[in-house]
């Protein structure tokens, strides 16, 4: 059971222009980067793996593949640093958490679409 004081300090935080994500879709995050007194965005595209928590402590992890390499970036649902997100696409899970792509590469890495 959650304390009323926390819930009404979480009302004033709670971002209602992010999109109703789940595990599985690939995403575009668009990020606020701070380079000395200059601000730009940055682009993160990849595939969620995780979504953890609740109330304003909810955070979801998205991973990419650069270079050959495996990235991972865990962003918080209610975070000012997230300028916007946008849906890619949905893909066909069986899991809650994806981790197991971690071990995949090529072709067993990938995941079906759902067609819309």
């Amino acid at each position: 059971m959650r304390n009323k004081l926390l819930e009404s300090v979480e009302k004033k935080v709670k971002r209602t222009d992010i999109p109703l994500l789940r595990v599985g879709m690939n995403i575009k995050v668009f990020v606020r980067i701070k380079e000395g007194s200059k601000e730009r965005i940055q682009l993160f595209e990849g595939l969620i793996i995780s979504i953890k928590g609740e109330g304003s402590s909810r955070n979801f992890t998205v991973r990419k593949i650069s270079y050959g390499v495996g990235v991972e970036r865990t962003f918080m649902f209610d975070s000012p640093l997230v300028s916007h997100i946008e849906i890619v696409r949905e893909n066909k899970i069986r899991r809650a958490k994806l981790y197991y792509l971690r071990s995949r590469k090529g072709k067993s890495a990938k995941l079906k679409e759902i067609k819309k």
